[in-house]
């Protein structure tokens, strides 16, 4: 068996998430399908970020073990022909050691969210973007995200139905930036970390939009994250504002 690893774009409209579920379609389900019309023996794909329902990728990595070897760019554009009818795309693929693992080896994963401010409603943007309406503070909002950076139990900011073992993580970056958009504009939410819990970012997301809204001082944020109460958590922001942007290695496989 002969180890690659390939760097993968998807709109996660219409998708159950990245990982394979019965009787549901996602990613990694479209994934497997395409490689094993090449190789019927591969096993599983593994990749890098589980991400939700709904949720974008413009990095999401992945790896996978096939019977030959490929020459990487007729890997790529066999399996983006297989693709074709899906919101997938395989970007990059490279020959990798039998010890790297797209999960495991991962060393940093970024996830950026888009908030669209406007009034008028979004047409193109409307499935990479959350939509308000109302005006936000985004100054306020960068105040209460400095309150989440650094390691700290994040119980507040949790999915009920999250599995992993300790709801304790260290956020190396939560940056909050505006940028242009028509007749509006965007907040962008930078957040970069080793890994996160389940909904750990819509759920800042949505504490930070209560923030620029004025609903809660940037102080409150700090409140929140202390209580370790997920009843302390805003309302978790809708999932087509999230993409999983890159992940990082010690080692970049596609260099």
């Amino acid at each position: 068996m002969r180890r690659y690893a390939l760097r993968i774009e998807y709109s996660g409209c219409g998708f159950a998430g990245w990982q394979r579920q019965r009787g549901q379609s996602t990613v990694q389900q479209c994934l497997e399908d395409a490689l094993r019309t090449l190789d019927p023996e591969v096993p599983s794909v593994v990749g890098a970020g589980r991400t939700d329902s709904g949720v974008h990728a413009t990095g999401q990595v992945a790896h996978c073990d096939l019977q030959k070897a490929w020459n990487p760019d007729r890997l790529i554009a066999a399996l983006n022909g297989l693709l074709r009818p899906f919101p997938i795309a395989v970007l990059v693929a490279a020959p990798v050691d039998d010890s790297f693992s797209a999960r495991f080896s991962a060393v940093e994963r970024t996830y950026q969210y888009l908030i669209a401010v406007r009034q008028a409603p979004l047409t193109l943007l409307r499935d990479i973007h959350w939509h308000v309406r109302g005006q936000l503070d985004a100054e306020a909002m960068a105040k209460g995200a400095e309150h989440l950076v650094g390691r700290h139990d994040f119980t507040t900011f949790r999915s009920v139905h999250c599995q992993s073992k300790s709801p304790i993580k260290s956020l190396d970056e939560l940056k909050v930036e505006t940028g242009p958009l028509n007749r509006g504009y965007k907040i962008v939410i930078t957040a970069r970390a080793r890994s996160f819990l389940h909904r750990q970012v819509r759920s800042i997301v949505g504490t930070l939009e209560r923030v620029g809204s004025g609903a809660l001082h940037p102080e409150e944020v700090k409140d929140a994250l202390e209580r370790r109460d997920r009843s302390a958590c805003g309302p978790v922001a809708p999932p087509q504002g999230l993409c999983l942007s890159s992940v990082r290695y010690d080692l970049d496989p596609f260099e």
